[in-house]
């Protein structure tokens, strides 16, 4: 099979059009029909449906991208275990949530930069259902995220297993239970952050309705708009510690099942694991101690 025409079969599957296709690799529309055609041929079947519209995938077609998608990264899979002697180098993309970044890694980090500088380390932070996303599209090498984690194609190991806590601003009085909070705004991460989760679980489970929910994309600004009595929230105690000793913001304990939180670090089963990612694993387990820094709350 010519790898050319299935690389063009590819991308006119993923832009969707032959127009989108051919600027995306800077061909003209004929060659790129001609490909498809040609592949077609070779084949002995359509891969796309035709309308006025556009093209869609016929059912081999879809079969065919799928088969595309494991021949192309097998490819890259290949090359990396060509050039990999054992030195750490190169790119490592590792995703994280939020909170672990910026509370966790930094210790972490900072050493694995020091110990090994010719790896090009990328940290990407979101949620967890975008940072195992992201790991199952070979798209990050490893990401930290909340478990357990069951998933056929994921190897997890777990990090810490964390504390949750409801932060208000320092005048709300105790909690007697979740309805204290029931006319309060809720400060979340976006959909898919296991401690939004978590918190709506908790309220559901009381039969409480949010009276608001605003979303934001940052740990600061959570933290900036709860001690400024915007709304109330549910994070790790130990991204709050420094906050609620300089007189910030004030934290209060939940009910067990909805204040633990474990954080593993998942990586695909099926992928070749190149030299810097085995370092970096043995690094944070080999740092635990730091990772698992005292709360003094």
């Amino acid at each position: 099979m010519d790898l050319h025409a299935l690389k063009v079969f590819q991308s006119v599957a993923e832009m969707g059009s032959i127009s989108g296709a051919a600027r995306e690799l800077n061909y003209a529309q004929s060659n790129i029909t001609t490909k498809i055609q040609q592949l077609e041929t070779q084949l002995q079947t359509t891969l796309f449906y035709r309308h006025n519209r556009g093209i869609i995938l016929t059912a081999k077609g879809n079969l065919l991208l799928t088969y595309a998608e494991k021949i192309f990264q097998l490819i890259e899979e290949t090359s990396k275990v060509m050039k990999d002697d054992q030195t750490p180098k190169g790119p490592l993309i590792i995703g994280s949530m939020e909170t672990t970044a910026a509370v966790r890694l930094p210790p972490l980090l900072t050493k694995y930069h020091h110990d090994y500088p010719e790896v090009d380390l990328t940290l990407k932070t979101g949620p967890t259902i975008q940072n195992i996303q992201g790991v199952l599209n070979y798209e990050l090498d490893g990401a930290f995220v909340a478990g357990p984690i069951d998933h056929p194609e994921l190897i997890q190991k777990t990090v810490i297993e964390e504390e949750l806590v409801l932060i208000t601003d320092t005048i709300h009085p105790s909690l007697s239970s979740i309805k204290d909070i029931q006319t309060r705004t809720l400060l979340v991460f976006r959909p898919g952050c296991t401690y939004r989760i978590n918190l709506e679980q908790w309220m559901h489970q009381e039969g409480v309705f949010p009276n608001k929910i605003m979303e934001f994309g940052t740990l600061e600004a959570i933290l900036g708009c709860v001690s400024a009595g915007l709304g109330v929230s549910l994070l790790p105690i130990s991204v709050i510690q420094k906050h609620v000793e300089d007189g910030n913001i004030r934290y209060h304990q939940i009910p067990g099942p909805y204040g633990k939180v474990r954080t593993v670090f998942i990586y695909r089963k099926d992928t070749f694991m190149p030299t810097s990612l085995i370092k970096f694993i043995e690094m944070f387990s080999d740092e635990r101690s730091v990772l698992r820094s005292s709360i003094t709350i």
